[in-house]
């Protein structure tokens, strides 16, 4: 019997997860500061982890939606990245995701960054399972349960509007439209 049989909603909180590194030297660029995708990697991890205490299957990542990166983080600085499912679909969940990093010296904290991964649920052949129901706590939960629904359908908007998008055949007419922008058309085209 899968975990999504035996019981069919699941409380936020009991899936919640909190990751916790040391950010070393290895991890930074030539400025100091930590690489992106070194924190993306984390960010990854913590996701499965929720995605899979709360589906009771192996998850993989389907999209990340909106990684803003608020504050640098710094060699030497403790990474905490927070992780909770905000919604649940037939066999997707979203996973919001706060990181913080804190300086345990000076013992300040501040917000780095917020992003939301999409991670699909899958059984032992590969095929995407139906997910546990979501049990939202209180209100900044049923907060984020609405925000990620907004969002979808606000991706979805922004799908439909990008495949709508047509460039012109003709060079003048792309001449018009990059008319003030920062570029310029190669003569080879």
């Amino acid at each position: 019997m899968k975990a999504s049989e035996s019981l069919p909603y699941k409380p936020v909180s009991f899936s919640q997860t909190v990751l916790t590194e040391l950010m070393i030297p290895s991890y930074s660029n030539f400025g100091g500061k930590i690489h992106g995708g070194i924190l993306l990697s984390l960010m990854d991890k913590v996701a499965y982890v929720c995605a899979a205490k709360h589906t009771g299957c192996y998850c993989v990542t389907a999209s990340i939606d909106t990684v803003n990166f608020l504050a640098p983080v710094e060699v030497g600085e403790l990474v905490s990245l927070m992780a909770s499912i905000n919604y649940v679909g037939n066999s997707s969940v979203v996973i919001g995701i706060k990181v913080i990093s804190e300086n345990v010296k000076s013992n300040s904290i501040k917000h780095t960054n917020t992003c939301y991964f999409t991670m699909v649920a899958k059984d032992e052949a590969n095929n995407p399972v139906q997910v546990p129901g979501l049990i939202l706590e209180n209100r900044d939960q049923v907060r984020r349960f609405i925000e990620a629904k907004a969002r979808k359908e606000i991706r979805r908007n922004y799908t439909k509007e990008m495949d709508a998008v047509n460039v012109p055949e003709k060079d003048e007419l792309c001449h018009d439209l990059l008319l003030g922008e920062r570029c310029m058309i190669a003569d080879s085209i």
